[in-house]
């Protein structure tokens, strides 16, 4: 315990390495004209080494924490301090990097958290960032409206014990549909979630706080060997709360897939399309609040110039309350409340029909006795005078588990359930990006983060494929993701970020990962793209995003990977793409991204390949059933909350009648909830 103590603290000479670092990331550079002062201001004239600081010693693996204080160690040692020149400085960063493996990870991770910080973070203050003026990002554009929290959560005066007929672990696009089917059949249901409530009122419009507050782990997290940075929705309401409203039913393939390979009787025909038509109906999906910005309408242009298929998307939005210009900011949370994310929906639904939410409240354990369930141990966030936790015990005769692909399987592992699958089969579908210059302010910042789709390749190779859309502008993300070649070139970049538009190819995956517990029994996502079909549609999703950027007249272009050639217009382009996609899909190579996990819980016949079978309900332990995205036997190819939503409500139903509660209970009146529409 003592030695984690002394290696949580930087040094003294740690410290000043550390600011050499950043000031070697983002130097003071004499340029003129500079009318914002962004060419001469360096990391540590805006504080940025502070802020890296407090990354590096909040990582809660000591492992890892310890590395980069050796690697700092390491990059003094070579002088960084005493270097002559900025030239020096990066070279030092450079040889250091090419030393091994884990320093070249090493050394992007301070590189990307030092760009993390200065392009994201905001001034306590002002609420501004000196380096949006050049970006022209015009920050928050409205303070947090005065709204009212009309989900009644309840909150433990001390350690608890609860008796229902069903625990819900998780609030998300599964576990809220599961409560408000369950409830609306008369059973007393019980929903966990591990992080707080906001709503409108705590939406400010700001990346960090909204990372800190509604993200896993606090924001974009690592997989274990540094190839994928994953982004996962941690609040009432999941990912719901903090997605980007993408609403695209099961694709037909897909559920001929599962329903002929996996055996989800019934997923290839119309009583599948039941539920999928229950959750379109019941979220208000629609196609009327899909405004097109920059980068979209140049999908669009380069769509039709290359005779490619391209479609609006449609999204769960009120439209009555939706504004464009607040549609922007969605992934911080929606100031609007036009988005009719879960907690404006199933769960109002749920409470109005008895069901007890209770946020702050983390599953450590399912109870198991005589081979079934018998409930959920959980620890409250919230405190007691003294500053004691509070122990909560949910006492059910059935679980459903559906805490997201991240964190499903790490319970089920903690509770010593689930059989030899479980965590395996993560799949992530796996996101490139590649970022195209053109002669106009973009407004990239403007509109809904994804309003339009390419879907030309979805369906390349039995099934599989990849689909090309469009990002949130996030200022902070976007600085760390821009490939850092030099501390001249890298501000070049930014200065002309507002004229760009980034796209993505977001990929099916055939290969898959893993979730492992690590020291702490906390899960450890490892996840490695091997299998040649899931590298050859990465590379004809990098190919098909430059050919529509070409087409439609980006005249720079600039894949987000390391060591990334970039073209110009009147290059030649078929060589340019021939080298960009031979960039390797990993660590030092292309900067993969995932807002999507899929499959570490996942259904089908074989208790050895899969962890639950074809209704949800786990192999080895009655009454424990998966209810998220953890349950899909294969990734789903598309932005997957309506797929989860739809098949929770089937396995929604499958509990109810092993409860023998069939017919829909009446509504309770003196828990009526008015939320949403």
């Amino acid at each position: 315990m003592e030695q984690q103590e002394t290696t949580q603290a930087l040094g003294d000479a740690e410290r000043k390495v550390l600011a050499a670092v950043c000031d070697t990331v983002i130097p003071a550079i004499e340029r003129e004209p500079d009318p914002h002062g962004f060419w001469g201001r360096s990391a540590t004239d805006m504080g940025v080494q502070l802020g890296v600081q407090q990354l590096i010693e909040g990582i809660p693996d000591p492992v890892l924490r310890s590395g980069l204080v050796q690697l700092l160690d390491a990059i003094g040692a070579q002088g960084i301090l005493r270097a002559p020149s900025q030239e020096s400085r990066e070279q030092i960063l450079r040889n250091i990097g090419l030393s091994g493996p884990e320093a070249g990870a090493g050394v992007a991770a301070m590189i990307g958290m030092t760009l993390f910080i200065a392009y994201g973070a905001p001034d306590a203050q002002t609420g501004q960032n000196l380096n949006w003026e050049v970006l022209e990002y015009p920050g928050p554009i409205s303070p947090p409206p005065e709204a009212p929290k009309t989900l009644d959560v309840h909150r433990p005066a001390g350690d608890e014990e609860i008796e229902a007929d069903v625990c819900i672990v998780g609030s998300g696009a599964g576990g809220s549909v599961v409560a408000a089917t369950l409830a609306e059949r008369g059973l007393d249901v019980v929903v966990l979630e591990a992080a707080g409530y906001f709503n409108e009122s705590d939406f400010a419009q700001l990346e960090f706080k909204a990372y800190q507050e509604m993200y896993w782990r606090g924001g974009p997290t690592p997989t274990a060997d540094g190839n994928v940075s994953l982004v996962a929705g941690t609040t009432l309401g999941g990912g719901t709360t903090i997605n980007w409203t993408n609403c695209l039913r099961t694709k037909p393939w897909v559920r001929e897939q599962w329903a002929r390979e996996h055996g989800l009787e019934g997923l290839d025909g119309p009583d599948f399309d039941r539920h999928l038509d229950a959750v379109w109906q019941r979220l208000g999906v629609t196609d009327t609040c899909s405004d097109l910005n920059g980068p979209q309408q140049r999908m669009a242009e380069g769509c039709e110039a290359l005779g490619w298929s391209f479609a609006r998307i449609t999204r769960n939005v009120d439209p009555d309350s939706y504004d464009p210009k607040q549609a922007a900011y969605m992934g911080f949370g929606d100031q609007s409340g036009s988005k009719r994310s879960a907690d404006r929906t199933w769960l109002a639904d749920a409470q109005a029909h008895g069901a007890t939410l209770i946020a702050d409240c983390r599953a450590t354990k399912v109870v198991v006795e005589g081979g079934r369930a018998a409930g959920v141990e959980a620890v409250s966030g919230w405190q007691d005078p003294a500053g004691r936790t509070a122990r909560v015990t949910v006492r059910a005769p059935r679980v459903v588990v559906a805490a997201g692909s991240l964190e499903s399987p790490a319970l089920l592992l903690r509770s010593g359930i689930g059989g030899p699958a479980t965590g395996n089969h993560l799949r992530l579908h796996p996101c490139t990006a590649v970022f195209g210059i053109y002669g106009e302010d973009q407004r990239a910042w403007w509109g809904p983060p994804q309003a339009a789709l390419c879907d030309e390749f979805s369906n390349t190779d039995d099934g599989y494929g990849l689909l090309v859309e469009t990002a949130q502008y996030a200022p902070g993300l976007i600085g760390s993701a821009t490939p850092w070649i030099s501390g001249a070139d890298h501000k070049e970049r930014m200065t002309q970020f507002r004229f760009g538009g980034t796209f993505i190819g977001l990929t099916r995956d055939r290969g898959h990962g893993s979730v492992v517990l690590d020291a702490n029994g906390e899960g450890m996502p490892q996840y490695s793209v091997t299998d040649e079909l899931d590298l050859g549609n990465l590379r004809q999703g990098v190919e098909a995003q430059i050919r529509l950027h070409e087409a439609g007249g980006a005249h720079t272009i600039t894949p987000l990977a390391g060591g990334a050639p970039t073209w110009r217009r009147g290059d030649d382009l078929d060589a340019f793409i021939a080298g960009a996609v031979r960039i390797p899909y990993r660590v030092g190579g292309y900067r993969l991204f995932s807002a999507h996990q899929m499959g570490t819980c996942r259904m089908g016949p074989d208790p050895q390949t899969s962890v639950a079978d074809p209704r949800g309900e786990l192999h080895d332990t009655k009454g424990v059933w998966i209810a998220d995205a953890s349950a899909f036997p294969t990734s789903s190819g598309t932005n997957p909350m309506i797929t989860i939503m739809a098949l929770a409500r089937r396995t929604a139903d499958a509990i109810a009648e092993d409860a023998g509660a069939t017919a829909p209970a009446e509504r309770k009146a003196d828990r009526e909830v008015t939320v949403g529409n």
